[in-house]
Formats: structure tokens, C-alpha cells, sequence
């Protein structure tokens, strides 16, 4: 008895049996494209070596005009050949707008006070923290004009809170202190 190539046993097989064979070819294709898609990922996180552990979450709030407003934070965002690990985490943001000023309130845990670095203009706020244990980045837009020179910054248990006075002029862009 001789061996046969399996696509040849296999058209043999469906020339002998009919279309019943077919399904099981296709159950077949099946399982080998599933056993590559699961090497697939077992590769992933071999290529993004310094990168882990892999962060990703959102939080979800209702808006000024009643609409939801989806945030995302973490260190995974979505590329065109799929998800893609950056070297920074993106912290979790809530900015409120209250009344004569806007406050912004980041959680930055397991950083200290000293490796935070913040800079403002009248519209927007950077968030950066480069230590041996954690790097964030966080650039947002503010919803309102602010005065950077009123900016104040605290930071304790994780939590920065940064608060600004609202302001009708642009003003220049400007570095600040955590307290």
C-alpha cells in the first residue's frame, strides 16, 4: 500500500462520498486557522518586550448636555494591525468645569511628587511623569479658557488635582509646581 498527498486523499475521499466529506475539509480549514490565530497571540507580547503589563480601561460619565462621555486610559490603543503597547500609560482623567474655575483630577498611582511634570496654556494641559517605576502622558484639552498663572497643583495618594480660574484672554504657556 502507497501513501497518497492529503489533498489528494482528500479528493479522492469527497470523489468517493460525495458533498458529506465537504464538511469535514471545511471543519478541518477550521482548526488549522485557529491553531495559527492562537499562535498569533501567543507571539504578540513577545514583540513589545519592555512595555508590560498591558493596561487598558475607560470610565464613562454623563456630559454637560446630558450625553454619555466615554475616556480611555491605559497603555494599549488600537493600531492598524491590531492593538498596539506604548511605553506611557494614559492616567484616568475627570475634568470639571465648576462654576469660576476648571478642575482637572488625574490618578497617577505608584509615582512620586517630584517626577510629575504639568504644563498649561489658556486651552490645554500636559500631564508627564518619567520614572524608573511608571511613565504616564496625558495631553488634554480644557473646556474652557483658563489663566495658567492661577494654576495649583496637590498631589497625594495617587491623586493629582489641578485647578485653574477661568479666563477670557489667551495667556502663555507655563510650567507647575506640585504642592
Amino acid at each position: 500500500m502507497y501513501c497518497l498527498a492529503p489533498r489528494k486523499e482528500a479528493h479522492r475521499r469527497r470523489a468517493r462520498s460525495g458533498w458529506w466529506f465537504d464538511v469535514f475539509d471545511e471543519m478541518e480549514r477550521m482548526d488549522r486557522l485557529m491553531d495559527d490565530m492562537m499562535r498569533k497571540a501567543v507571539e504578540m507580547p513577545k514583540a513589545s518586550e519592555g512595555a508590560s503589563p498591558f493596561v487598558y480601561g475607560f470610565s464613562m460619565s454623563v456630559g454637560p448636555e446630558g450625553k454619555p462621555v466615554i475616556r480611555e486610559f491605559g497603555n494599549v490603543e488600537q493600531g492598524a494591525r491590531g492593538p498596539l503597547v506604548k511605553e506611557e500609560r494614559e492616567p484616568l482623567v475627570d475634568v470639571m468645569d465648576n462654576g469660576k474655575e476648571v478642575v482637572v483630577v488625574t490618578e497617577l498611582p505608584g509615582v512620586e511628587k517630584d517626577d510629575i511634570k504639568l504644563e498649561s496654556t489658556d486651552r490645554t494641559l500636559k500631564i508627564s511623569v518619567d520614572s524608573a517605576k511608571r511613565r504616564y502622558l496625558k495631553e488634554l484639552e480644557l473646556p474652557h479658557m483658563v489663566d495658567p498663572r492661577t494654576a495649583k497643583a496637590t498631589y497625594k495618594n495617587g491623586v493629582l488635582e489641578v485647578r485653574f480660574a477661568k479666563s477670557d484672554e489667551k495667556k502663555p504657556t507655563r510650567p507647575i509646581p506640585v504642592e
